[in-house]
């Protein structure tokens, strides 16, 4: 017998061998080999049949080296007896089956109750306040968190000025370092009243009071404060006027006025609210045609405060509207009637004319109207602010003042230069966005505010 090793059935059979001149089996030979009985298998061994897919991890053995090839025929006939092995081994010695119990069924939700309470039994029940008995009989019962108190209008007022103020003092605590009130301190004080928007007029007559009492003596800057309120006080007491509303004016007619972005229209609405509030009969009238956003924003407030608002399209002839919206307040029996108008700058003649034309048509329906002019002004714009009152009372007819945002600026003493230039009334302040920031003006109270007198 040769010593060189005879190839694997399974070689034989598909041509494999250990090199490209290994012996082919001939057409009869492998017709032999197909129809050649394969060893028994075990019964179920769905992986050895002859049907069965190729295994994922079959390879072949052309694929592998020659010298790690091995032995196809022989490892078959080993996998086969081991398999018969164990076939004989569990024949012999048949295992009682094992009986697999489907997984319990959950428990049902309304039993689950009476298992934890059988549970638990003997714990701590807790403080009663946790009890389910205890918070159904005190549900709704328990003290409600107390309310902020409500600031008043003199504290509003300083916490909306408080800008100006601490701008203010703060200046004056950087002067008055030294114990007697000297020239160069004056100087230096006067400079810090005009940059203050105070005006010229108002620093001079604050320097001269205190260089009349106080010069060469021992002063604080407390002094000063007290001092310097008392001047303002002064300046602002003639102009501190409510507006009055003529009962026998029916309607009696406001015409708003003031450039872009002073707060007409949002001092529209805080009013109607005020006399609304005082049992009046409001109606507005949305002048500001050029804008319709100013038409929504008036119609949102005559929504809030249950007040009719006459509007027409955006581009009509606001004339027009304010001739229409007297003869409708008249009709209604209306107490007031607020007359919007679209901003304009008080440079603009055209535009100012427009204004003027205004007036004129609300005459033809009532020669004493409008009863009131307001000029409303932004305290951010500073000096810009005595232009405006200026030009609007002598082509408006301005009969009333109203300072809007004087929490958002350190100028707010420019009422104060307005104020004593013009001897125009200060009907109403404002130092912020809610309806209770907007307030008739008190001389006194401001003049502490801005001084930052405690």
């Amino acid at each position: 017998m040769s010593d060189e090793k005879k190839p694997g059935l399974f070689s034989r059979l598909f041509g494999r061998g250990k090199g490209e001149d290994a012996p082919q089996p001939d057409k009869d030979e492998a017709e032999d080999i197909a129809r050649a009985p394969l060893p028994d298998l075990p019964a179920g061994d769905a992986a050895m049949s002859p049907n069965a897919a190729p295994r994922p991890m079959d390879f072949d053995a052309q694929d592998v080296p020659e010298e790690t090839a091995f032995d196809e025929e022989a490892a078959l006939k080993a996998e086969v007896a081991a398999e018969r092995a164990l076939a004989e081994a569990e024949a012999a010695e048949p295992s009682e089956a094992v009986e697999v119990s489907p997984p319990a069924k959950p428990a049902e939700v309304d039993e689950i109750p009476a298992v934890i309470d059988e549970d638990l039994t003997d714990l701590d029940p807790g403080p009663p306040e946790t009890t389910p008995e205890w918070i159904e009989e005190h549900a709704g019962k328990t003290a409600a968190a107390p309310e902020p108190a409500k600031k008043s209008w003199l504290q509003r007022l300083s916490t909306g000025l408080k800008r100006s103020s601490d701008q203010l003092t703060g200046n004056l605590a950087a002067v008055f370092t030294k114990k007697k009130l000297d020239q160069a301190t004056l100087d230096e004080l006067e400079d810090i009243l005009i940059q203050a928007d105070l005006g010229m007029d108002t620093a001079t007559t604050i320097t001269e009071a205190l260089a009349r009492d106080r010069f060469d003596k021992e002063i604080s800057v407390e002094d000063v404060r007290r001092v310097l309120a008392a001047e303002i006080e002064k300046v602002l007491e003639p102009v501190a006027q409510p507006l009055v509303i003529d009962a026998g004016k029916k309607p009696f007619v406001i015409l708003m006025a003031g450039v872009n972005g002073s707060g007409k229209t949002t001092t529209i609405g805080k009013l109607a609210q005020k006399f609304s509030a005082d049992g009046k009969k409001v109606m507005l009238a949305a002048g500001d045609t050029f804008r319709a956003a100013a038409i929504e924003q008036l119609q949102i407030w005559g929504d809030r405060t249950n007040t009719p608002v006459v509007t027409r399209p955006a581009g009509s002839d606001a004339s027009g509207l304010a001739f229409d919206a007297v003869t409708e307040a008249r009709a209604a029996g209306s107490d007031i009637l607020i007359i919007d108008t679209a901003g304009r700058l008080q440079n603009r003649d055209e535009l100012m004319a427009e204004l003027e034309k205004i007036i004129r048509v609300i005459k033809k329906v009532d020669d004493s109207a409008p009863h009131a002019v307001l000029l409303t002004l932004d305290a951010t714009t500073g000096q810009n602010a005595l232009n405006q009152a200026e030009i609007f009372h002598k082509r408006a007819g301005v009969t009333g003042l109203v300072m809007t945002k004087l929490d958002g600026t350190a100028r707010g003493g420019i009422l104060v230069a307005i104020a004593r230039k013009f001897g125009l009334p200060v009907h109403y302040i404002g130092v912020g966005e809610g309806v209770d920031d907007l307030e008739s003006f008190a001389a006194k109270d401001f003049a502490e505010a801005i001084a930052g007198k405690e």
